[in-house]
């Protein structure tokens, strides 16, 4: 070893030395612990085949009503936008590939159940999580049907929802293809 080696290694251990108290002491000490039943209620992930769905049903009658008093002041009363301040929900099939798109339930959403769980998860967007799983069907049903996409009257449930067909499912790429 050299002599430069030999300094360069006392250097370090000098600068390791001092700093090892520091390095020791706790960090600041953010959060909480956080309980098994607080992770549960975020844990309430929907995959696109419904396998975590949870226990309940609703229908778009019932829909209508929660729409009513819980969307309609953002999205306005008829979901096509231009009422409320947030995006519309209904209308927009065929306008993805126009100067215009509007990505609504049937245009865009490939899947029943994502509106299910973004409507669970996030909505209303002031308070998130208070729907109960029923109202969450009931709205997801409503929102299908002024989409014509279910029947005014068809149930929705863990069973039923999955086997909805959206419009623009095969409108995404599940994967990229190699390059030629």
């Amino acid at each position: 070893m050299s002599i430069s080696d030999c300094r360069m290694t006392w250097v370090l251990a000098a600068i390791l030395a001092a700093a090892s108290p520091a390095l020791a002491e706790p960090g600041p000490e953010l959060g909480e612990p956080v309980t098994a039943e607080e992770v549960a209620k975020w844990d309430i992930s929907i995959a696109p085949d419904g396998a975590t769905l949870p226990p309940g049903q609703g229908d778009a009658e019932r829909g209508a009503e929660v729409y009513e008093v819980h969307c309609q002041r953002c999205h306005g009363r008829s979901a096509r936008g231009g009422e409320g301040f947030a995006d519309a929900l209904a209308g927009g099939v065929g306008s993805l590939d126009g100067d215009k798109p509007v990505k609504t339930v049937a245009s865009y959403w490939p899947y029943a159940t994502t509106i299910f769980d973004y409507v669970r998860r996030a909505m209303p967007y002031d308070r998130p999580m208070s729907l109960s799983d029923d109202d969450v069907y009931a709205v997801t049903a409503y929102l299908l049907t002024l989409n014509d996409i279910i029947e005014n009257d068809q149930v929705l449930d863990a069973d039923s929802l999955p086997d909805v067909v959206m419009p623009n499912r095969g409108g995404f790429v599940l994967y990229w293809p190699e390059p030629d």
